[in-house]
């Protein structure tokens, strides 16, 4: 799925303001052809805008996008090779699904069957064959999305925005339909961008992300390199769980830098950044699933003791929250891979906790 991106959609130097504020600040992407590209970040930081300029809906303020090599400026939404799902799908209460999915295509310059043709395809592709003669609010939820994203597709747009297109489902309908939208995109090669402010649906759904805050991308790339080496402080937050700890530089030998941590008092050593310096101060961030718990000292480069002072039981997973010498507290997530066997760490024992240098995370910013 994932494609070496090139100049399909370029979104160049485009910001966007509404009187005083800007919504969208000088975001310059390139989008390959075929690409599943995410739009991630908290309300009010701007994807929706930008999916909105887009779509055409709003005019940029400043840049330009180009789509396809066509430059989208001045061009209506009614006349870009663009389709834009809504959260809420925007289906016609009062008509069947079939007549849901062929409303699309009523001033195409096709002939009635060639449209009835078309519409049965869709169908088709989103596995709602046997449900055409329905009304929406006689199929499930995870079935009306795939009815809005037949619709969308039945005029063959170039590119599809997605607006939180999994926002009203439930868990775990949420994600099984992540990877319907996935193989419909693979078999169809149109391109998606989809907005959410779920990580965890643009890691699944995304072949890149593009983390936005205040109407900036702060980091673009795929979704295990986003994760993995965060940029900024912001992306290491906004990703997942972290735990951030300010240390200074005590010694730089190679690829490994020794940091004076205060709040597990003690050195700890992490794969060093470039351009270390001596007695600079950064953030060390580790994520919870790189971490590991022991009842006994281990033999370990990197050893903090402390003490257990919440844990949670969620079945296939546990999550403790470890006290440290300093009072802080750092997380430590533990798959439960067996049934049986040692016992487990309990409130209030003393524990160490390791990891390994290569998973802590130096960050400047």
């Amino acid at each position: 799925m994932a494609q070496t991106p090139g100049a399909f959609l370029r979104i160049d130097g485009v910001s966007k303001s509404f009187g005083s504020f800007q919504a969208v600040r000088d975001v310059s992407l390139t989008i390959a052809k075929g690409e599943i590209f995410a739009l991630l970040g908290g309300s009010g930081c701007g994807k929706t805008t930008l999916l909105r300029m887009l779509a055409g809906f709003e005019d940029p303020s400043a840049g330009r996008i180009t789509l396809d090599g066509q430059d989208m400026t001045g061009v209506p939404p009614w006349e870009r090779p663009v389709h834009m799902m809504f959260q809420s799908y925007a289906l016609f209460p009062h008509m069947t699904v079939e007549k849901n999915v062929a409303y699309g295509l009523k001033h195409e310059p096709i002939s009635a069957a060639a449209r009835a043709d078309r519409v049965r395809a869709m169908l088709d592709l989103v596995q709602l064959s046997q449900f055409g003669h329905r009304k929406p609010h006689q199929i499930s939820g995870g079935q009306r999305q795939r009815v809005a994203l037949a619709r969308a597709l039945a005029r063959q747009p170039k590119l599809l925005l997605l607006d939180e297109p999994l926002a009203a489902l439930d868990k775990k309908l949420r994600e099984h339909t992540q990877f319907e939208l996935m193989s419909i995109q693979d078999r169809t090669g149109v391109t998606f961008i989809v907005v959410t402010h779920d990580q965890e649906e643009a890691m699944t759904l995304a072949d890149r992300i593009a983390v936005m805050d205040k109407g900036a991308v702060k980091q673009v790339g795929p979704p295990s390199e986003v994760y993995e080496h965060p940029a900024t402080r912001f992306v290491a937050n906004f990703l997942g769980s972290m735990s951030q700890f300010e240390v200074t530089v005590a010694k730089i030998a190679g690829e490994l830098a020794t940091l004076d941590v205060p709040a597990f008092a003690a050195s700890v050593q992490a794969a060093a950044i470039p351009d270390l310096v001596r007695g600079e101060p950064l953030t060390l961030a580790i994520r919870p699933e790189k971490l590991a718990i022991h009842a006994a000292r281990p033999d370990a480069a990197n050893v903090i003791e402390g003490q257990i002072k919440d844990l949670a039981y969620f079945g296939k997973d546990s999550l403790y929250r470890v006290t440290l010498p300093s009072g802080q507290l750092i997380s430590v997530h533990v798959v439960n891979a067996r049934r049986d066997g040692d016992r487990r760490p309990d409130w209030d024992d003393r524990v160490w906790v390791s990891f390994d240098p290569a998973s802590a995370i130096l960050l400047r910013d």
